[in-house]
């Protein structure tokens, strides 16, 4: 299975711990490190990188680690890399015409998750979101995550500031190439995120849910996030 991951942004929110966030290392392996190694634990074999701010500096580290661990690595460059998230998935549609799972740079979680979501029913051109119905977890921010409604194991909405949720966005999405068409469709409406993209496969019917239940994951986006996944790293439940 191939995985793009997304890793293009400045990071400016974790900028105390280091001037390139993919870099920054977090008990002595860079966060990028750590969320390929996760992914390669839960079924990803292949991966697809998109650089953009300080790219030939990531770049250059992703090469080294791709020679040292005889990982695949094909990078994907965004020059427009201050636009929204969306932008940096869409430079990838002429390198994925298959299923494929989508990840973000600094989302660190249980393998078990990739392995799962991989592993369940998914119908053809659909994509499927992981989502953590666990809305009291203390792991991740309730005013930072983005917000996911849900019904009948379909999207219904989707964004950072939505009122009625029932779940949160765990950041990673098992693809099938029509998340290209929906990220077009939904840059032409002037919304270039992977959020918007999704309110469109959710207006197509298309947008599916996957419920991750008890399994662990944070998105290590400010110094508070860095230090509890440090804590969930020290305790062996990542």
């Amino acid at each position: 299975m191939k995985g793009l991951i997304v890793a293009a942004g400045q990071g400016v929110r974790l900028r105390a711990k280091g001037d390139l966030k993919p870099l920054i290392p977090i008990k002595g392996i860079p966060l990028i490190e750590r969320v390929i190694e996760g992914a390669r634990e839960g079924g990803i074999d292949e991966f697809f990188v998109v650089s953009g701010y300080r790219g030939d500096e990531l770049r250059a580290a992703l090469n080294a680690l791709a020679e040292r661990e005889d990982i695949r690595i094909t990078h994907v460059i965004n020059r427009d890399w201050n636009r929204a998230n969306g932008h940096s998935v869409l430079m990838a549609k002429q390198f994925l015409d298959e299923p494929f799972v989508l990840m973000m740079c600094d989302h660190l979680l249980d393998p078990d998750i990739i392995r799962s979501l991989i592993g369940a029913s998914h119908e053809p051109g659909t994509v499927t979101l992981a989502v953590d119905f666990n809305l009291d977890s203390p792991l991740n921010d309730p005013d930072d995550v983005t917000r996911v409604k849900s019904q009948d194991g379909l999207i219904q909405h989707i964004g950072k500031v939505i009122r009625d949720f029932d779940s949160f966005d765990t950041g990673v999405f098992l693809c099938t190439p029509i998340i290209f068409e929906a990220l077009e469709a939904s840059q032409a409406n002037g919304d270039d995120s992977i959020s918007g993209a999704m309110n469109v496969l959710a207006a197509w019917k298309k947008a599916h849910i996957f419920d991750i239940r008890d399994r662990v994951w944070v998105d290590v986006d400010d110094p508070a996030a860095y230090e509890k996944a440090e804590q969930l790293l020290e305790s062996g439940r990542l």
